[in-house]
């Protein structure tokens, strides 16, 4: 059928149709669209209005289709009487079809009948929407040489979504084509905002609808590298309102970091790229998937950190990103922020990690990797330390196996840091090992080569490194100052996630010293119990930063206040001094002859719960504590105690105890003063005041078998510590108070328990399985009214 002759011409006059926008120039299609004539509101049975493409935000919005099922409809352009008379709108024939609308054309699932063929996008010339006055169809109209495709939804609502998705398609098709062969480049940067316009504008809501215009400018800027510094900017401006609710893909990232670089002055930094790295820390999930985002992040605030302000400015926006709150809004704030920090200080020893175990660096991961072929062969590296004097020569007192000549390792001083190559390593590591090696992983400061004796190691980085280096340790100085981000910020830091390069960097250990130091001033237990290690046998931030760490460099007043802020919460256990005993009792012993309050509370402690077994240890503890007026104040108190509890602990008194309601901690001391309880067995305080203050003076009854704590304020830190010095306690009664898991998990250490009332408390499924494991004398177990029931 002719819709441009004289065939069909009647049948036109009787539908009503939407002018075409295909016959404006690709660069005024969206600007020069008319409304729809005033005439169409006249129309009764469903006549269509023609659709304008610059939809305000209260239009109807589609989701963009990517295939479905529709009624197919060819009309071929008539070229004789017969012809007309087989195309007429009675003889037509619908061929049901499942369309999917590719990036280049549009094409059946089954390609029979009409859609034999893929219809590409490029021969389409007039796209329409179509209904008839007379009879209910909704129809898209496609125009391509020679003939006709109609295209028949459901309803209107599905014909329109059809309609503008093929629109959308065909448009993006023509922009990816127009923009992979650029010429000149004014054209080039209109082309960007008419096609930016058009993403802004179209009635579609989908994820691609800004995706595709940013990758196919992503694509055009990855070919054209050769771009002047006011083409970038210009290119930048152009595609801003796409970014602002959308993350740039990874090779348009490439391009703002580039501009980053070079022009970090630039006001396209501060205007343009602020609300799109703002975004990013907001709602980005995982840099894994795509680190470029991290990479922009850390290039846009290096940038920052060259302005005239410094970091000035980069304290500004890191309060931005906070909130004026004192809580962060925003969830993923801080782990992005932490993830960027930790990623930029790898990067300033990158050079030297790479040296040292031969793994590609993140800018080789970035360009493809290097052929193995090409690659250094690995060479074990040592840091160079300060070269102490010159020892007198001594005699050996054992002879050692004569070993070979070798020449002095070289000294290769990189572009990163100064290393040494060690070539021959197989005699010093023969050396090294050790029988009680074995296969354990060695510790970190083990891992580290350093001793006590000797200085921090002499790493020298270049000006940038430098820079890059001060700028994120200020950040994470920063980000430790609020309360509120102070708790995961401890968490993330506590597995120790930077290289041994850096812990063995005094700059940088210098400078993690304010936050470690904010983490032992917050009284809060998830905060300061980060600063332990994550597991047993692997070094923690309180042993970095303790006497002999690499990173001490203040004699222990860290360390002193590590120890006090622990000692204060649930870690004042046996196992706590023990470990202080077996690995720093040396310092702890130096800072008490210093008079420093919390050693001394410490070797009282050590003395009290026979910590020490040595005889001349005690001794020299015990000389340690008289030498001081702190010391001798508190060594007399602990003997005091100690006669105290001998008389407590003598035999005799009662076997069965009740204290009257509402006593408290104060009434139970007393009590326990006033005799003789070397042969209690049962004590009740159900129905007291009592908290886990008065575990101080239960674990003094050596006799006690049976505790009865009903409805009392007893909590987790009392039940640890009840958990260690009472270890033939075989009935306890839990019920009603504010225990939580982290307390119940404690009573896996006492063995002879037999019966356990939980009733009412906060006890999990998991921490009950866990305790009937560990538990094998447990018999009788109440677990009511908890989520175990």
């Amino acid at each position: 059928m002719d819709f441009n002759g004289s065939g069909g011409g009647n049948e036109l006059h009787n539908n009503q149709f939407y002018p075409s926008e295909e016959s404006k120039p690709l660069l005024g299609e969206m600007s020069a669209q008319q409304p729809p004539p005033e005439g169409n509101n006249n129309h009764k049975a469903g006549p269509c209005s023609k659709r304008s493409l610059l939809h305000s935000s209260s239009g109807m919005r589609y989701k963009l289709l990517q295939e479905g099922d529709i009624q197919v409809c060819v009309v071929k352009h008539p070229r004789t009487f017969l012809s007309k008379l087989l195309t007429s709108k009675f003889l037509r024939r619908w061929e049901p079809h499942h369309l999917t609308l590719t990036d280049s054309s549009l094409m059946s699932a089954t390609p029979t009948g009409y859609m034999e063929a893929p219809l590409s996008y490029s021969t389409i010339e007039d796209l329409q929407l179509l209904s008839w006055d007379n009879a209910p169809k909704y129809c898209v109209q496609l125009s391509f040489p020679g003939g006709t495709v109609l295209l028949q939804a459901a309803n209107s609502y599905l014909r329109d979504q059809w309609f503008h998705s093929i629109q959308w398609k065909k448009k993006i098709y023509k922009y990816r084509k127009v923009l992979n062969n650029p010429s000149r480049w004014d054209v080039v940067l209109k082309e960007i905002r008419a096609l930016v316009d058009m993403a802004l504008t179209s009635p579609l809501q989908d994820e691609s609808i800004h995706q595709a215009p940013l990758h196919i400018i992503s694509t055009l800027l990855a070919e054209n590298t050769n771009l002047s510094a006011q083409d970038h900017e210009n290119i930048i401006v152009a595609i801003a309102p796409l970014l602002e609710n959308n993350h740039p893909p990874p090779d348009l990232c490439e391009f703002f970091c580039k501009h980053c670089r070079e022009r970090p002055r630039s006001m396209v930094v501060i205007e343009v790229f602020t609300p799109v790295v703002q975004r990013i820390l907001k709602h980005n999930m995982d840099f894994g998937k795509c680190p470029r985002l991290r990479l922009f992040t850390q290039e846009y605030i290096l940038a920052l950190n060259e302005l005239n302000a410094g970091m000035e400015v980069v304290k500004k926006f890191i309060q931005s990103m906070h909130g004026p709150t004192g809580q962060c809004p925003h969830p993923r704030v801080l782990p992005n922020l932490v993830a960027v920090c930790l990623a930029a200080i790898y990067s300033c020893y990158e050079e030297f990690i790479n040296s040292r175990d031969n793994s590609p660096s993140l800018k080789e991961i970035r360009n493809g990797c290097q052929q193995q072929s090409e690659r250094k062969p690995p060479m074990p590296l040592r840091l160079l330390r300060p070269e102490p004097p010159t020892p007198p020569p001594t005699t050996t007192l054992s002879p050692a196996p004569a070993l070979p000549l070798s020449p002095p390792p070289s000294i290769v001083n990189s572009s990163e840091i100064l290393v040494e190559l060690e070539r021959n390593n197989n005699t010093t590591n023969t050396l090294r090992k050790t029988p009680a090696e074995g296969d354990s992983e060695p510790n970190l400061i083990d891992c580290l080569l350093v001793s006590p004796a000797l200085n921090a190691l002499s790493i020298q980085l270049p000006a940038h490194a430098d820079r890059v280096l001060g700028c994120f340790a200020l950040i994470l100085k920063m980000l430790s100052d609020y309360e509120d981000w102070r708790p995961a910020l401890a968490s993330l830091l506590q597995p120790i996630p930077f290289p041994k390069e850096a812990l063995a960097h005094a700059k940088f250990t210098k400078e993690l010293k304010y936050v470690i130091q904010r983490f032992a001033e917050d009284p809060r237990q998830e905060v300061h119990s980060c600063l332990l290690s994550v597991r047993s046998g692997k070094d923690g931030w309180f042993q970095l930063y303790s006497p002999g760490g690499v990173a001490c460099d203040d004699d222990g007043e860290l360390f002193a206040s590590m120890v006090h802020i622990l000692m204060g919460s649930c870690y004042k256990t046996k196992k706590f001094l023990l470990s202080l005993a077996e690995n720093k009792l040396g310092p702890c012993m130096l800072l008490a002859l210093r008079g420093n309050q919390t050693m001394v509370e410490i070797l009282c402690l050590m003395l009290e719960y026979n910590i020490i077994e040595n005889k001349d240890t005690q001794l020299q503890i015990i000389s340690t504590l008289e030498s001081t007026q702190v010391g001798l104040r508190m060594y007399e108190q602990l003997c005091d105690r100690q006669r105290e509890l001998k008389e407590l602990q003598r035999k005799g008194g009662p076997t069965r105890l009740t204290l009257p309601s509402k006593s408290t901690d104060a009434d139970l001391a007393r009590l326990l003063s006033s005799g003789s309880f070397g042969n209690l067995e049962n004590l009740s305080l159900a129905f007291t005041n009592v908290t886990s203050a008065c575990a101080e003076q239960l674990i003094k009854l050596p006799s006690l078998k049976q505790l009865n704590l009903w409805s009392t304020q007893f909590g987790d830190a009392g039940l640890r510590l009840l958990s260690e010095h009472l270890a033939c306690l075989q009935v306890l009664n839990l019920c009603e108070t504010p225990v939580t898991d982290a307390g119940l998990l404690s009573l896996s250490s006492m063995k002879s328990l037999c019966s356990l009332n939980m009733n009412s408390t906060k006890l999990t499924a998991d921490t009950y399985e866990d305790l009937k494991a560990k538990l094998p004398n447990l018999k009788e177990v109440d677990v009511r009214y908890t989520e175990a029931w």
